[in-house]
């Protein structure tokens, strides 16, 4: 339903020769009436577009019956475009649809609109092939890396044309929420793995290290008893010794500050003791552990000479045996000689059978 409204402009009124300009037009309506030529000229100033519509002019004359009454006539108003706005509606992601919209707010008559494209050497090319160009909205599908590129629109009507541009980078599809979210937590979890075994691997090192400096012996020639080993010993006083410590603490904080003073004495002279036992120990057992390396070494001497003197009876028996087979051969040369029968003549006549 079209709704029509009406606006008062200016009037002319006789025999006043009065001209009235109302108030939405004061300042910018005159009416210049010529009586010679009945003329009755509307005049306005400074004209925007909302002065586009029909005017229509009344005469009020109670003597003319046959005389037109009214008449209309039609202003539009040029207006040059505004600069056009460009925006990009969708994803500008591979295989997606979009489109590029350009629209100039003001514009009399309608500007009409074209797009060009450009590539990223800001050279012209053809639009793509699937591009649709209506009104003002090209429409882009399945885009890809060759869409990417400079788009111009230029918005053109009878008075002037205005152009804007925009710029279209096409990306890689963006992971989802999802996926960031396994990846993040796949590489913490990495991350805690990693730590976890730099951690034990230290751990190993240190106690490495630690055996190392203090290394153990096996016992040699020590008879079995119900009595713990050594080590047990020293790690039942270690621990022994702690809990004793952690009680000492526990009641220094309760004892006065004289009291606390001669325990803290106390057990630094017990540590000092503890450290000393500790020391002759460690003493004792690098001088155990020379002494078996120097019985290691005169026993290994000892089997060194005894296989020497073994090889050389073995040198001394073969040249007796070496001897002995050449005696024997010897022996053997004179029975054969001796016991030989004499030779047989080839021309011996054969035994006569029976």
């Amino acid at each position: 339903m079209i709704v029509f409204i009406q606006i008062n402009v200016a009037g002319y009124f006789t025999p006043t020769n009065k001209v009235t300009v109302y108030q939405k037009y004061k300042g910018r309506a005159n009416v210049v009436v010529d009586m010679v030529k009945g003329t009755a000229n509307l005049e306005l100033l400074s004209t925007t577009n909302a002065d586009t519509r029909d005017y229509e002019c009344k005469v009020q004359d109670p003597e003319d019956e046959l005389g037109l009454l009214s008449d209309k006539a039609s202003l539009v108003v040029l207006v040059a475009p505004s600069p056009p706005i460009c925006n990009i509606v969708g994803k500008t992601e591979y295989f997606e649809n979009i489109q590029l919209t350009c629209r100039s707010e003001e514009g009399t008559p309608t500007p009409s609109y074209k797009w060009e494209s450009y590539n990223v050497n800001n050279v012209l090319r053809p639009l793509p092939l699937k591009a649709t160009d209506q009104n003002g909205a090209l429409s882009l599908v399945n885009i890809s890396m060759d869409t990417s590129g400079y788009y111009i629109c230029t918005s053109t009507n009878e008075i002037k044309s205005a152009k804007c541009n925009v710029t279209l980078r096409v990306n890689p599809p963006s992971m989802n929420m999802a996926s960031t979210a396994g990846i993040i937590g796949g590489v913490v979890g990495m991350a805690v793995l990693v730590g976890i075994i730099i951690c034990c691997c230290c751990y190993c090192r240190r106690r490495r290290e630690k055996a190392e400096e203090y290394p153990m012996e096996t016992p040699e020639d020590e008879e079995f008893t119900d009595k713990d080993p050594e080590g047990r010993e020293d790690d039942r006083d270690i621990h022994v010794n702690s809990e004793e410590e952690r009680r000492l603490k526990s009641a220094d904080r309760r004892d006065p500050p004289d009291d606390r003073s001669e325990r803290s004495y106390d057990r630094r002279s017990d540590y000092n003791d503890r450290r000393d036992h500790y020391t002759d120990r460690r003493d004792d057992r690098s001088d155990r552990t020379e002494r078996n390396d120097r019985d290691d070494r005169h026993d290994r001497e000892r089997y060194d000479d005894r296989r020497d003197r073994y090889d050389d009876r073995r040198d001394h028996y073969d040249d007796r045996r070496d001897r002995y087979d050449d005696r024997r051969d010897r022996y053997s040369d004179r029975y054969d000689s001796r016991d030989r029968p004499p030779s047989v003549p080839p021309n011996k006549p054969k035994e006569p059978r029976n």
